[in-house]
């Protein structure tokens, strides 16, 4: 089955592609087919991607999946939950890469330095990675798969590790004693709430649509 992944980052289509591997499955990057990317106003991970994923199902007429996800920390009241990916203004002053992946870089590192600069002289460091998975049959179907992965951490006062992205490397995950950013892609793809979430939806992809 050919399915749009409603996102143009290459990074999480690799992860995506790697934990659903083994489905027939052929999962194309909206980018790709020339579908722009759905606005994304709600409050909650769940109703974005079900937006998300709505609007690459109707721009491609194909079934599509999209994820939301991003970092929730405790002392923050959640935040910056649904607006992780864009939680700080980008630099101002200086000139910006036009490349995407070099852009998103721009972004991470300011992204990490507001929270940090958010949680300074803050005791309760507890955070969770959260991501919600959406896969539509079609844009009007009445019964979208649902899967959620939530993995718990603490936002370390410094970053740490090269792999990864996002928040990676300020999140440490007390039970493998590294951040996200210093596990190789094997061990984060096992643990990671990406992979939660995946592992929900491989199973409801079998039952529900009876994809092998």
């Amino acid at each position: 089955m050919k399915m749009v992944l409603a996102s143009n980052n290459a990074k999480k289509l690799s992860e995506l592609r790697s934990l659903l591997d083994g489905l027939s499955l052929d999962l194309v990057p909206q980018g790709e087919l020339g579908i722009s990317e759905a606005d994304e106003p709600h409050l909650t991970f769940i109703e974005n991607a079900l937006a998300k994923a709505r609007h690459a199902a109707r721009c491609s007429g194909l079934p599509a999946i999209a994820d939301d996800s991003g970092v929730c920390v405790d002392a923050l009241g959640g935040a910056p939950g649904v607006i992780s990916a864009h939680f700080s203004p980008l630099p101002s002053g200086a000139a910006l890469p036009g490349d995407r992946e070099a852009l998103r870089r721009v972004q991470d590192a300011a992204n990490n330095a507001l929270l940090l600069q958010r949680l300074q002289g803050q005791p309760n460091r507890r955070a969770a990675f959260v991501s919600t998975l959406v896969a539509v049959r079609h844009a009007d179907d009445p019964e979208p798969l649902v899967a959620f992965g939530r993995w718990v951490g603490q936002i370390l006062d410094a970053p740490r590790g090269d792999a990864g992205f996002g928040y990676d490397p300020l999140m440490f995950i007390p039970t493998l004693a590294r951040t996200v950013a210093e596990l190789d892609a094997a061990t984060k793809n096992a643990y990671s709430h990406r992979a939660l979430a995946a592992a929900q939806m491989r199973t409801l992809l079998h039952s529900a649509w009876a994809l092998g």
